[in-house]
C-alpha cells in the first residue's frame, strides 16, 4: 500500500478548480442567474432564524471535518497520478457514483426513513419547499454518513480494480456528487428546453420533501427507486 499524498493534493486542487470553473460558466446563462437570485432571497429569509443558521453551520463543519479526515487518512491510499485510458476513467467515475447511490438508497430508505435515524432525518424534512440552502440544513450525523458513503465508494472501487484510481477522475466524480446533491434542493422554474433534465432532477427530489412517507430515496439517479418500487411522480413548483 502506497500513500500518494501528491495525488491527494492534486485531487483537492482539481476539485476546487472544477467547482470554480463550473460556477463561472453556469452563471453566464441569464436564466440560471435569475434562479440563483431567487434562491438567495429565499435562503436569506431562512438564515435570519438563529436555529436554522446554527443547524446549517453545524452541518457544514461536520462536512468539512469528514472531508479532511478522509482526504488525509483514506484518499491517498486509493488514488494516484498514473495516466489511464479515458474509457476506463469514465467507467471508474460511473462505478463510484452508482455504488454510492445504491448504498445511499438503502441507508436513506431503511435508516433515515426507518426507525433508527428517522428523528435525525426529520430535521432535513422540515424543508417542505426546499431551496439551495436546504442542501445544508441537515443533522451533522446525517452529513457525515452521506459523505462517508460516497468517500467510501472510492476505496471500494479501487479494491475491486486492484489498483488506485486516477485522482483527476475521482475529482470529477466528487464534483458530480457534491453539485448534484446541492442542485437536488435548489428551486428552479426554467423553460423545458434546454433545461428539461435540470427541472426533472429538482422536481423528483421536491416530491421526496412533501412529507416523510414518500419515495425517491436515491440522490443521483432514480434507477434504484424504479428497481425497488419507490419512484414517485415529480412535483413542479412555480415559487421558491
Amino acid at each position: 500500500m502506497t500513500y500518494h499524498w501528491q495525488a491527494a493534493l492534486a485531487f483537492v486542487a482539481s476539485l476546487s478548480a472544477l467547482t470554480w470553473m463550473g460556477r463561472l460558466l453556469a452563471f453566464r446563462i441569464p436564466a440560471l442567474r435569475e434562479m440563483r437570485e431567487l434562491n438567495r432571497a429565499a435562503d436569506q429569509d431562512k438564515l435570519r432564524h438563529e436555529r436554522f443558521r446554527a443547524a446549517v453551520e453545524r452541518s457544514k463543519r461536520a462536512g468539512l471535518w469528514t472531508n479532511l479526515a478522509c482526504d488525509v487518512a483514506v484518499l491517498p491510499f486509493c488514488v494516484d497520478l498514473a495516466p489511464r485510458p479515458i474509457g476506463r476513467q469514465l467507467v471508474d467515475i460511473l462505478l463510484v457514483l452508482m455504488i454510492f447511490d445504491f448504498f445511499y438508497y438503502w441507508t436513506h430508505r431503511s435508516l433515515f426513513h426507518g426507525r433508527a435515524l428517522r428523528r435525525i432525518h426529520a430535521l432535513h424534512h422540515r424543508a417542505h419547499t426546499p431551496t439551495h440552502i436546504d442542501a445544508f440544513y441537515v443533522h451533522p450525523l446525517e452529513t457525515a454518513i452521506g459523505l462517508l458513503l460516497f468517500l467510501g465508494s472510492i476505496p471500494l472501487v479501487a479494491a475491486l480494480r486492484g489498483a488506485p484510481l486516477n485522482a483527476f477522475s475521482m475529482a470529477v466524480a466528487t464534483l458530480i456528487f457534491t453539485q448534484w446533491n446541492t442542485i437536488n434542493h435548489t428551486f428552479v422554474h426554467l423553460p423545458r428546453f434546454p433545461f428539461r433534465t435540470l427541472d426533472r432532477i429538482t422536481s423528483l427530489h421536491a416530491a421526496h420533501h412533501v412529507d416523510m412517507n414518500r419515495g425517491n430515496y436515491a440522490t443521483l439517479t432514480m434507477l434504484y427507486d424504479r428497481l425497488f418500487g419507490t419512484l414517485e411522480r415529480p412535483v413542479h413548483r412555480t415559487t421558491p
